[in-house]
């Protein structure tokens, strides 16, 4: 068992190293890199589509990585909205470590690019405990998941600096409990910000791209509860033992609103989920 647990730990400390590098040199090529973490049919293909073409029509110059265990469907999609697209097929593997995303940018990502979105694997497990060397990682789920999903999986939840909700219009349809959502996430993520978005109607799209675009600019993200040393050492999904109410290390009180992601100042860098 404890062998078992010094292997992981050091796979993930070797990762880190590698997203370490990797984020600086993405900060020197002025490159925001944002980690897309969701399930699978949570619809982020369909919103990141959306994005890519707004961020083009405000000329952002933004690119693209989709990764998925087989097909190019999704890179395909992508790919409409007119930016450069890279798909990614991990083989069987659930989820895209530092030392991949390095490789694949290499001689690809074009000059400038000031936007690079990841879309990782659909899984909400493996990929939350791999530091990509994002500046920002956002976590989606859909109204169709069911409202206790960031308890099932806090990892993925409390390493976010942003979570977005995804295809709101269907949420009145389902019987989404919006409330119940907002407590289960700030159970797990205090003070995070919650985007309500819709790829059918375009629902905070713009909004999306305007948080992107701001940390790009310099704004300091939302800290997610979840530092990558904590998740290294305690493994996956584990829930932080803490209530509404409670008092952090901090100091600071657990919140239990739709807080602005841009309250607790930037972080070294974003927690390995």
């Amino acid at each position: 068992m404890c062998r078992s647990v010094d292997v992981r730990t050091a796979v993930l400390a070797k990762n880190d190293s590698l997203a370490a590098q990797l984020r600086t040199e993405l900060a020197e090529r002025r490159v925001t890199a944002v980690n897309l973490l969701s399930s699978p049919g949570s619809g982020k293909t369909a919103l990141l589509e959306l994005v890519l073409r707004r961020a083009r029509e405000r000329a952002v110059a933004v690119a693209a990585l989709t990764a998925d265990l087989a097909t190019e469907n999704d890179a395909r999609r992508l790919a409409r909205s007119g930016a450069p697209v890279k798909q990614v097929l991990t083989g069987g593997l659930c989820h895209l470590e530092s030392a991949q995303l390095r490789g694949l940018i290499d001689g690809w990502l074009p000059e400038p690019t000031r936007l690079l979105f990841v879309e990782n694997v659909g899984n909400l497990v493996c990929p939350a405990s791999y530091d990509l060397g994002e500046t920002l990682r956002v976590t989606l789920m859909s109204v169709t998941e069911g409202e206790d999903k960031p308890l099932k999986y806090p990892t993925a939840f409390g390493g976010a600096h942003l979570v977005v909700l995804t295809k709101t219009d269907l949420a009145d349809a389902v019987g989404f409990d919006d409330s119940a959502f907002t407590t289960a996430v700030q159970r797990v993520n205090p003070g995070v910000e919650i985007l309500p978005t819709s790829a059918r109607d375009g629902r905070g799209v713009d909004i999306l791209l305007d948080r992107v675009l701001a940390v790009a600019d310099g704004a300091a993200p939302h800290t997610p509860l979840l530092a990558a040393d904590h998740l290294r050492h305690h493994g996956h999904d584990h829930a932080p033992a803490h209530h509404h109410g409670d008092a952090r290390a901090d100091g600071h009180e657990h919140g239990a609103t739709h807080a602005p992601g841009h309250a607790h100042g930037r972080s070294t860098r974003p927690a390995s989920a």
